[in-house]
């Protein structure tokens, strides 16, 4: 009934010939693709908007601890855009091919455990080897120390994340610009006298 409506729609606007045809053909091949397959019974499952979390934004203490306008910061930049979609699957994607093309990079693999981290929601075996591979790399860097604490931190662990994030603020160079997110992140999880 609809195929034959749509069809007289299509003749009604001009359709003639080998297209109209083609139309007929289409309408003619998705109605069989939906009596072969089609389950009309089958109870809807509405996506619930509120259940999709964002990710914690980190484009500003990214940005701060590892730079910007490098290679690193445009395949991250990329990945964020996904996860800021909440499309965190993209997201680790587009990372786990930047640490397969520059498996060299630190940051890429910071990036990566982030993205992995905020796929799965929490601290993975896998976002723990990115990280892992990234201190690796970068021993003395600050970015993968923080970004690692932060990982610990909102997975529940407090020692951890002041494992990581104590010695950074101890070595940081005066007016580090990243020193103000790690003492933050400090005074958040010491005890409160």
């Amino acid at each position: 009934m609809l195929g034959g409506i749509t069809l007289g729609v299509l003749r009604l606007f001009g359709l003639r010939g080998a297209i109209f045809q083609l139309a007929g053909a289409a309408l003619l091949f998705g109605a069989a693709g939906y009596a072969l397959q089609g389950r009309p019974g089958l109870a809807g499952s509405p996506r619930n908007a509120a259940a999709v979390r964002a990710p914690l934004p980190l484009t500003g203490a990214r940005r701060a601890l590892m730079g910007q306008f490098n290679d690193a910061d445009r395949w991250i930049t990329i990945a964020e855009g996904y996860a800021s979609r909440g499309d965190t699957r993209s997201a680790a994607g587009v990372l786990g091919s930047a640490v397969r093309a520059h498996p060299t990079d630190a940051f890429l693999w910071t990036g990566f455990g982030n993205a992995l981290f905020d796929h799965a929601g929490s601290l993975t075996p896998a976002a723990r080897l990115a990280y892992a591979r990234a201190l690796e790399l970068a021993p003395n860097h600050p970015a993968p120390h923080f970004f690692l604490g932060l990982a610990l931190a909102r997975s529940g662990d407090r020692d951890g994340a002041l494992a990581q994030w104590q010695p950074i603020l101890a070595a940081a160079p005066p007016g580090a610009s990243w020193s103000p997110l790690v003492s933050s992140g400090i005074a958040t999880l010491e005890p409160k006298p």
